[in-house]
């Protein structure tokens, strides 16, 4: 009962804001902006998961082709996760994996909702 009524646009916030913050995992990667990459990380890293960071956050953050673009976000965090953090440790508190995580499962669960409110699938009745 409590936010029941404003369900549609906290989901959209979250949609907006979980791609916005994505975009700056791309920008970081490609552009060194808004601030260089603390340590070094491969070729295929920046090369790959640096465009898919911009251009999938940008789309999951306006509502364009949403469903599938946070999809391909949700696959790119979960190998992420089992490259670099699940190798280190069990729990993701110990091998700082939890952001890569929640990452994951956000874009999971807006692949499946959609884009919903406040999105130019919306707009263009694609949704």
């Amino acid at each position: 009962m409590f936010m029941q009524a404003y369900t549609n646009q906290t989901y959209a916030l979250l949609r907006i804001f979980a791609g916005l913050t994505f975009v700056f995992h791309g920008t970081q990667k490609l552009f060194a902006f808004p601030a260089p990459m603390q340590h070094e990380v491969p070729a295929f890293v920046i090369y790959i998961a640096g465009p898919i960071e911009l251009i999938g956050g940008l789309l999951v953050a306006v509502g364009l082709f949403t469903r599938w673009a946070a999809f391909l976000c949700s696959g790119l965090m979960a190998a992420a996760y089992w490259m670099v953090h699940g190798t280190q440790a069990f729990f993701p508190i110990m091998n700082q994996g939890d952001l890569a995580i929640m990452y994951c499962f956000a874009f999971l669960f807006i692949s499946a909702q959609g884009s919903g409110i406040w999105s130019v699938d919306e707009a263009r009745g694609a949704e």
